[in-house]
């Protein structure tokens, strides 16, 4: 009452709100000691920032109330930071619920309004918290690989309880590897899918924190019950490409659980319900699955979680060896329900059902029939000509028998995707997988009880939920097409890591990251999701230093250094996305903590450097031209060694940026020396991909030459690209930042191969992995959604001009556009940039946040009328006019919306 009372005397110009820990708004379970605060504002003025801000932290929800801060108050602090304040009041306790506000102070000094309450609230901070023990159901593990493909029902658990008093909160904290449901009173508890994430189990096990307090029955018994999956912790034997098998690099085992449950009563008391040998364990009607091959379901076996009889004491068992770590990156879920458009009969008792676009995630069906029937459902994204499934694109690590490529010992012979269910005979039934997704458009469906109808079926998209930052739209309608292909395809590979395809690979391939990770960020946010990546690639690092190429590692490591090591190119990703992360949202911690773990990887390359360079690689994979190997490979650890130099600059230790920026000289000096041709401008072989690499890096002397020859290689294919993986994302930076945005958009814009629109023009809904219509390789895959982030940052102009866009540069390249617009939910607040051409006359609306400041490129002449909101900028006491160049004017203003016109007669 005290803080709405105060309201009617302040004159407040700024006022807080959005406020969010670790990226999250009220977060409900964190394991971080000391965890980082930020804020957003809302003003009506213009040009305004912070000065200084006071926060207050406390357990209780009264006191925070009152305005008091009993576990943290900081007093005024002068200070502009709003962004990744770092809790520095007493120490956490576990499974607290914190209480937080924040008031803050213009630029004139005045103070805000205390913003409203938000809360965190910590889980386990460390192990001894834990009061749970991993259980299992004491089945054993298989011996022989031929015994995982046989039918292996997963357990379920239950715990039966009474509670006698009324509950004021109850919070479950839950890992069930590899996946796992939990219902209570038969109620499923949330709405999350393939819970947990996937990560190297010898080193870290997430685990999940659920609000459960309205679920349970006072002065009733309760029971709690638990179905597991094998996910990537019991994962089949299978020799994906005919070499890998994944039980072979990590850590796995039978299906387990730890979990507990923590009831807080109305008189202050709690009580913990932890998974232990009391629990009771049972078999479940979930008889086969697999993350790649699919999910069988026996109706028939599903048990009452009230039933008495048919359960047995669960085991305790040991459990993966790794630490237990809340899950911060966002859950998988069900994104989008989608209907079927169209169906034909392919053969007697086979129907195939087209979703009409290609996404990944399973199928839902109703279904009515007897007892024991079975409903077989298999997946693909393409047909055959003759319209049957055509599952060439998807089949499991390219196991299939017409290449030879055998899965190993009781693998099948071709690893498609395939879900069965077996109806239990009782009315409608409803049911989809729990444990598996897949890559699909078309569904074959056999064995189907009665008349098929589109209403029968409906695909769900799954995908890690992460939110929505950004907009785009323009008035080339084949780019809109392309962006939402695009964002389809993202969203596709997004399963707690970032995949190359979800069908035949499902694998964290760090150059796939690498080439799109700028784009991701402008679409989503992806703070907290590339965390856990960068902890991924943390994790499976080698003895020696050296990285993997997929992380959590899979064994694969082309092209490598020895051991598991991977390509540099792909052992990029781990530093790439601390420095995005840095860049997109100002985030210096995971450059903190993962120093370490990156000098030692620095110290691998130094040591395996021949003649002070790298010589081979994957390198610019699915390039039209040839490669570049050795090139490009030398490029990429001159790359490492430039992010070593702006790290330790970040981290204040002068000694390493020292070191590493001297050494980064001497490896420029050597590529320059083997790889350029004197006068020409050419490095290595002269492709589009040499010459981007060469631009990109900033390694010629002779830039104009270089840049020259990138032109004529791109007349040479009649303006068309060339590139691949890598060359495609450096070469639209490269262009833009030659002002060469025309060339730009003319590639981008070119229906016939090789290109997107080409793409497009043979019904892509999704990017394909290479430019050519595939055959057999993913028509699902990321790596060329790169482009999209040329959308954002030419077409709409939105640049960064400092860490987290604390400076913005807003300079929109028309190109042959019209109009363009959209918008960008930076960690300072929304970016707006809306422009339109008519005539002579360029019409800009930009949105710039509190407390950052920005630069506006307004294309004009230098004799241009340039006006805002229709007055002359020339008159504005709010916007300074600083300069004209490259047919730009450009104007340095503060926070606020503005309405820009340039008349160029």
């Amino acid at each position: 009452m005290l803080h709405v009372l105060a309201a009617g005397f302040c004159n407040t110009t700024i006022q807080p709100g959005m406020l969010t820990c670790e990226y999250l708004q009220n977060p409900l379970g964190i394991d971080i000691a000391k965890p980082r605060l930020s804020w957003n504002f809302t003003s009506k003025e213009r040009n305004q920032l912070q000065t200084a801000y006071e926060v207050i932290v406390s357990n209780d929800e009264k006191e925070i109330k009152l305005l008091k801060g009993n576990n943290w108050q900081t007093g005024k602090i002068l200070s502009a930071d709003n962004i990744h304040i770092i809790y520095s009041g007493k120490l956490l306790q576990p499974f607290t619920k914190y209480f937080w506000r924040v008031k803050v102070y213009d630029k004139n000094g005045e103070a805000s309004l205390w913003s409203a309450i938000s809360t965190f609230e910590t889980a386990a901070l460390q192990g001894s918290d834990w009061q749970a023990k991993w259980i299992g159901d004491g089945s054993k593990q298989f011996e022989k690989d031929e015994g995982f493909y046989k039918e292996d029902a997963m357990p379920l658990f239950k715990k039966q309880i009474i509670i006698h008093k009324k509950i004021v909160s109850a919070r479950l904290y839950i890992s069930g590897l590899g996946y796992s449901e939990v219902y209570i009173n038969n109620k499923k508890i949330g709405d999350h899918l393939l819970d947990p994430g996937f990560t190297a189990y010898k080193k870290e096990v997430l685990y999940v924190t659920y609000d459960v307090t309205n679920s349970f029955n006072n002065k009733l018994e309760n029971t709690i019950c638990i179905l597991l999956g094998n996910g990537w912790y019991n994962p089949l034997p299978l020799r994906l490409f005919g070499r890998f098998n994944l039980r072979e690099v990590q850590q796995t085992g039978r299906p387990c659980v730890k979990a507990q449950v923590l009831l807080i009563y109305t008189d202050g008391t709690n009580e913990t319900i932890a998974t232990d040998e009391s629990w009771q364990t049972a078999k479940g009607p979930v008889i086969i699955n697999n993350v790649y091959l699919g999910e069988k379901y026996d109706a028939r076996l599903e048990k009452k979680f009230t039933d008495k009889t048919g359960w047995k004491n669960a085991t305790v068992t040991d459990g993966p060896s790794g630490i237990l770590s809340a899950q911060m990156q966002a859950p998988i879920r069900i994104t989008k329900v989608i209907q079927p458009v169209s169906m034909h009969e392919s053969g007697k008792d086979t129907f195939i059902v087209d979703m009409g676009q290609n996404f990944a995630g399973v199928a839902r069906i109703k279904v009515s029939g007897a007892a024991g029937t079975k409903v077989s459902m298999r997946y693909a994204e393409i047909l055959h000509a003759d319209g049957s499934l055509n599952w060439m694109t998807t089949t499991a690590g390219a196991i299939k028998e017409v290449w030879n490529i055998n899965g190993g010992p009781g693998a099948p012979k071709t690893a498609w995707q395939q879900d069965e269910y077996i109806l239990k005979g009782s009315g409608v039934e409803v049911w989809n997988p729990r444990f598996t997704f897949h890559a699909f458009r078309y569904v074959e469906i056999t064995g189907w009880p009665s008349k098929l109808t589109l209403q029968n079926i409906e695909g769900l998209r799954m995908n890690s939920d992460v939110e929505k930052d950004g907009e785009f739209s323009c008035s080339n309608d084949m780019f809109n097409s392309l962006h939402s292909t695009i964002k389809w395809t993202f969203l596709s590979n997004i399963f707690s890591i970032q995949s190359d395809c979800p069908g035949r690979e499902k694998m964290g391939y760090g150059a796939d990251i690498v080439a799109t990770a700028g784009a991701y960020c402008y679409n989503y946010n992806m703070a907290n999701f590339y965390t856990k990546t960068i902890q991924d690639f943390a994790n499976d690092q080698q003895p020696d230093g050296g990285l993997t190429e997929i992380a959590p590692s899979t064994g694969i490591a082309d092209r490598g250094y020895g051991g598991q090591s991977g390509p540099l190119g792909w052992q990029l990703a781990f530093c790439y996305l601390q420095k995005k992360l840095y860049d997109q949202y100002g985030d210096k911690r995971n450059i903190a903590q993962q120093y370490p773990a990156f000098k030692k990887q620095l110290d691998f390359l130094q040591k395996n450097a021949i003649q002070g360079l790298y010589h081979w690689d994957i390198g610019d994979h699915e390039a039209l031209d040839p490669k570049a190997e050795a090139f490009s490979a030398a490029c990429f650890y001159y790359h490492h060694v430039l992010l070593a130099t702006e790290f330790a600059g970040i981290l204040n230790k002068t000694g390493d940026s020292v070191e590493y920026a001297q050494l980064a000289q001497t490896i420029k000096n050597a590529i320059i020396e083997k790889y350029l041709v004197p006068t020409t401008g050419r490095f290595d072989n002269a492709t589009q991909a040499a010459q981007v690499f060469a631009l990109w890096y900033n390694l010629s002397p002779e830039k104009e030459n270089t840049f020259n020859a990138l032109l004529k290689e791109i007349e040479r294919h009649n303006g068309h690209l060339s590139t691949g993986i890598f060359g495609t994302m450096m070469l639209f930076d490269v262009l833009a930042q030659n002002d060469d945005n025309g060339l730009a958009y003319s590639i981008a814009n070119q229906k016939t191969f090789p290109g997107w629109g080409y793409m497009l023009a043979n019904e892509a809904t999704t990017l394909w992995e290479s430019w050519a219509k595939p055959a057999s390789s993913s028509y699902n895959h990321p790596m060329f959604g790169s482009v999209d982030e040329w959308f954002y940052k030419s077409l709409l102009g939105i640049n960064a001009a400092m860490p987290g866009f604390k400076k913005i540069i807003i300079k929109p390249q028309p190109a042959e556009l019209t109009w363009a617009k959209g918008t960008y939910q930076s960690i300072y607040g929304l970016i707006k940039s809306d422009w339109k051409k008519e005539g002579n006359r360029f019409q800009l609306q930009v949105t710039i946040p509190v407390n950052t400041t920005a630069e506006i490129w307004l294309p004009a002449k230098e004799n241009a009328v340039i006006t805002e909101g229709g007055k002359s900028i020339v008159s504005s006491n709010e916007i300074k006019l600083l300069r004209y160049i490259k047919g730009y004017a450009v104007v340095e203003l503060g926070s606020g919306d503005y309405t820009f016109v340039s008349d160029n007669k």
